[in-house]
C-alpha cells in the first residue's frame, strides 16, 4: 500500500481525533497535509505541531488567535471561513478527504472535495441527509467513491463487500438506544442535559451525543442509507442492541444475514475507510466473544422515541423535506444544550415541524422546496427548518 495523503475537515471533533490515532500508528502509510477546524484552536496548534500540515483552515476571524499558539517561523497556512474548508477539501497534495464536520456546513466542502475527484471518508450526516440524491449523483458523475465513517453505514459497507446490491432484501441498523433506552416514559420529562450527555457506549461530541439519546442519531442514518445505498424504504429496518457490538447487518434474499462485529470504537471504521480495500491496525483490540457474552436486541419503542418515524415521514415527502428536519433539529439541540428547553420538547416541536410539512405538502404550497434541484434548495429547507423552531421558542 502506497503513502496516503490525507486532508481532515473536523480535525479537533471525535471522529477527528479518531482518525488522527489510526494515522498515529500507521504513520508509513497515512500523511496529514490539510486540517480543518472552528474555534479549538488549542487542539488544532498541538495538531500542527505534530503533524505539520501544508494547510489548516479555521473560523472566521481566528487566524491571529491561532497564530498567538503557533511558535514563531511557523510554515503552516492558514485561510478562514468557507473558503479555507474548501481549501481542504481540495488541496493538490490530498489523495483522501475524511469530512467529520458537524453540521449543514459541510455540504459546500464535501462539492468541492467531489469536483476535484478526491476519495471521501464521509462523517458528516448532515451532507447526505440535505442533499442525498444530489451528492451521490454528483460522485457517481465524477467517479468519487464515498466511504461511510459512521458506524453502522461502514457496517453494512462491509457486508456488502464484494455483493450483488439487488440481491439484497433488506439492512437492519442497530441502535444503542442511548442512555434513555430503559427509562419509563412518564419519566422523561426529567431528564436532566448530564443525564442526556451521557452515553453508555460512545464517546462523540455533544451535538450527536443528544441525538443518540433521542434516537434522532438513528433516524438521521435512516436518511443516510436510502441515498448511501439505494435502497427503497421498504429495505430498511432498525432494531435496538444496546451492547452496540452488531454494528448492523445486511439480509439477502435467500435468507441469509451478514454482519459487521466489534468494539464500539470509532477507529475501526475509519480505518477500514482510510485503507480500503486493505485493512490496517487500528489501535482497537478484537472482540471476544466469550466477554461479551449475551447479546440482546428489541424493536425500538415508537411512543417513547417518535424521532425515528419523522425520519420515514420526511423521505415520504421527498425534496428538502428531509434537509428541513435535520435543521430544525440542529436548532433544537442546541437549545436544549444551552439550556433552554426540556429534553422533551425536542420530540414535540420535531413533530409539529414534520407536521407542518405535511400540510403544506399535501396543500402543494410553493413556499417549501419540495423539489431538490441543488444544493441551494437543500440550505434554504435547512434554514426553514431553523426557522420553524426559531419562531416556536421566540
Amino acid at each position: 500500500m502506497t503513502l496516503q495523503k490525507i486532508a481532515i475537515l473536523g480535525s479537533t471533533g471525535s471522529i477527528g481525533q479518531s482518525s488522527l490515532d489510526v494515522i498515529r500508528i500507521n504513520p508509513e502509510l497515512f500523511q496529514v497535509v490539510a486540517l480543518g477546524a472552528n474555534s479549538s484552536l488549542k487542539a488544532l496548534s498541538e495538531q500542527i505541531a505534530e503533524f505539520q500540515p501544508l494547510l489548516v483552515s479555521v473560523g472566521e476571524g481566528k487566524t491571529s488567535e491561532l497564530e498567538a499558539l503557533l511558535p514563531a517561523g511557523n510554515k503552516t497556512k492558514i485561510l478562514e471561513g468557507m473558503e479555507g474548508l474548501k481549501a481542504v477539501a481540495t488541496i493538490v497534495e490530498a489523495d483522501q478527504v475524511i469530512a467529520a464536520m458537524v453540521g449543514a456546513i459541510g455540504i459546500e466542502p464535501v462539492l468541492a472535495a467531489i469536483d476535484a475527484k478526491k476519495r471521501i471518508a464521509l462523517a458528516n450526516k448532515e451532507t447526505i441527509v440535505l442533499a442525498g440524491p444530489l451528492v451521490m449523483e454528483r460522485a457517481r458523475k465524477m467517479g468519487v467513491k464515498i466511504f461511510p465513517v459512521d458506524s453502522e453505514h461502514n457496517a453494512i459497507f462491509q457486508a456488502l463487500n464484494g455483493e450483488n446490491i439487488k440481491e439484497v432484501d433488506f439492512i437492519t441498523l442497530t441502535a444503542s438506544g442511548g442512555p434513555f433506552r430503559d427509562l419509563p416514559l412518564a419519566e422523561f420529562e426529567n431528564i436532566t442535559l448530564a443525564q442526556a450527555l451521557k452515553h453508555p457506549n460512545w464517546d462523540m461530541g455533544p451535538k450527536i451525543t443528544i441525538d443518540s439519546a433521542s434516537l434522532m442519531n438513528k433516524a438521521l442514518e435512516v436518511i443516510e442509507a436510502k441515498w448511501l445505498f439505494d435502497l427503497d424504504l421498504e429495505q430498511i429496518k432498525v432494531v435496538v442492541h444496546k451492547e452496540s457490538i452488531i454494528h448492523s447487518l445486511v439480509t439477502f434474499k435467500d435468507g441469509s444475514s451478514i454482519a459487521q462485529l466489534g468494539q464500539p470504537d470509532m477507529r475501526v471504521p475509519i480505518s477500514y475507510c482510510l485503507a480500503w480495500p486493505k485493512r490496517v491496525q487500528s489501535g482497537v483490540k478484537a472482540l471476544d466473544l466469550a466477554k461479551a457474552g449475551t447479546l440482546h436486541f428489541a424493536e425500538p419503542d415508537l411512543e417513547r422515541f417518535p424521532t425515528l418515524d419523522l425520519a420515514f415521514r420526511t423521505l415520504k415527502l421527498g425534496g428538502g423535506s428531509t434537509g428541513a428536519l435535520s435543521g430544525g433539529n440542529e436548532e433544537l439541540v442546541a437549545l436544549f444544550l444551552a439550556g433552554k428547553l426540556k429534553f422533551t420538547d425536542i420530540f414535540e416541536n420535531l413533530i409539529a415541524l414534520v407536521d407542518e410539512l405535511e400540510a403544506l405538502h399535501q396543500a402543494k404550497q410553493p413556499t417549501f422546496p419540495f423539489v431538490l434541484h441543488d444544493v441551494s434548495d437543500a440550505l434554504q429547507a435547512d434554514q426553514w427548518g431553523r426557522d420553524f423552531i426559531k419562531q416556536r421558542w421566540t
